[in-house]
């Protein structure tokens, strides 16, 4: 089994999706729901793909993570490091 990031954006009137660690691999949808059947259906073939053609799979490294911002940096004043 195999376990893959999916990074979901919703734009103007659908869904986009892709994972980081399988480039060139993306899916469209009109919905969430669709979207996630899409983009699951694409990592399978694009696995399929690389295992057909002799490739490793690539293991999973991405991970995600909120980070929370002070509200007074989002209006303007900035943040020195």
């Amino acid at each position: 089994m195999h376990r893959f990031l999916v990074v979901i954006e919703q734009a103007d009137g659908n869904y986009s999706a892709y994972s980081p660690d399988l480039p060139g691999c993306a899916a469209t949808g009109k919905n969430r729901k669709e979207v996630e059947e899409n983009i699951r259906a694409a990592i399978e073939m694009h696995v399929q793909g690389l295992v057909e053609d002799g490739q490793p799979v690539p293991v999973s490294g991405s991970i995600a993570e909120y980070i929370t911002i002070k509200e007074e940096i989002g209006s303007g004043q900035h943040l020195l490091m």
